[in-house]
């Protein structure tokens, strides 16, 4: 059976931006499209994918959305599903899946992302990439999904060929540019010292650093030549820099690390921050 890209569907705005981000990725990879709504049964619990006295589909009902979606992208196989369960668990075991598409609600130009439970809970568990996406104009989707760079957010200390394949193969498949961005901090053993041994630090981290993340690139420029890299190491938070970096870029790749901290499961702080503030669409890839 051939893996499938899902997108969640619940009749907002942003779910509808996420079908059409979630059919251009699938076109372009050749697989189908299955556009799922879950609703939710869960007593008591406001559901993230709840569709309840709404309609899921603007115009027209699920088979019009097809035929809208393989005009726009011929040759395209789509399929719907409507099915009652607990989102985030139907979503995280939804069978044959290779990418997750999920919409998300803008809060302005300084909020960013709104996430609900739901959506933090497939996230933390999936172990499919998962895509936010904020509501754009539908009508010229494919044009803000292929603009502006692939920024990928490597930490050099935990390496992740999965990031890196993500990033790089989707810069591949739509003739983009990447941006490799790595942060770094000087050690609180050096204090708040701005002279001397802390601006030592600071000049030799900086050298370590910037050829850890040229060696780390340096397979995966020969993998994929056609895809322009540039790389940055700089001194600074990583979530920050990595929510300034999505201003203008068009897709901001970020890894999940699977591991369960306490009880359930953990997407880390750089992740989560990410996910709140970022300008552009997210794509979360678990890795070990």
């Amino acid at each position: 059976m051939p893996r499938t890209v899902i997108a969640g569907v619940d009749g907002s705005r942003e779910s509808l931006s996420a079908v059409e981000w979630a059919a251009g990725e699938a076109s372009r990879r050749g697989l189908p499209l299955r556009l799922l709504h879950v609703r939710d049964t869960s007593p008591g619990v406001r559901a993230f994918f709840a569709g309840a006295g709404r309609a899921l589909w603007p115009d027209g009902g699920p088979q019009a959305a097809i035929e809208g979606l393989q005009a726009r992208h011929p040759g395209l196989e789509v399929t719907t599903d409507d099915i009652p369960g607990r989102p985030a668990e139907t979503l995280c075991t939804a069978k044959d899946q290779e990418l997750l598409v999920l919409g998300s609600r803008g809060l302005g130009r300084l909020a960013g992302f709104l996430l609900g439970s739901a959506s933090l809970a497939v996230i933390a568990r999936s172990t499919a990439p998962v895509v936010l996406v904020r509501a754009k104009d539908t009508s010229s989707a494919q044009e803000w999904q292929s603009s502006g760079d692939v920024v990928v957010g490597l930490d050099t200390s935990h390496r992740s060929d999965a990031v890196l394949e993500f990033g790089f193969a989707h810069a591949e498949r739509h003739s983009l540019a990447l941006r490799a961005l790595h942060s770094w901090q000087v050690p609180q053993v050096y204090g708040g010292d701005p002279t001397g041994a802390m601006l030592s630090a600071q000049t030799d981290l900086a050298t370590v650093t910037s050829e850890v993340l040229t060696e780390i690139l340096a397979p995966w420029r020969e993998k994929f030549p056609t895809v322009a890299v540039t790389e940055r190491c700089r001194l600074g938070h990583p979530a920050h820099d990595l929510v300034e970096a999505s201003r203008d870029a068009g897709l901001l790749v970020v890894g999940r690390r699977e591991r369960r901290v306490g009880v359930g499961a953990h997407i880390g702080s750089v992740a989560h921050a990410v996910l709140h503030h970022s300008k552009a669409a997210v794509a979360v890839v678990p890795h070990a």
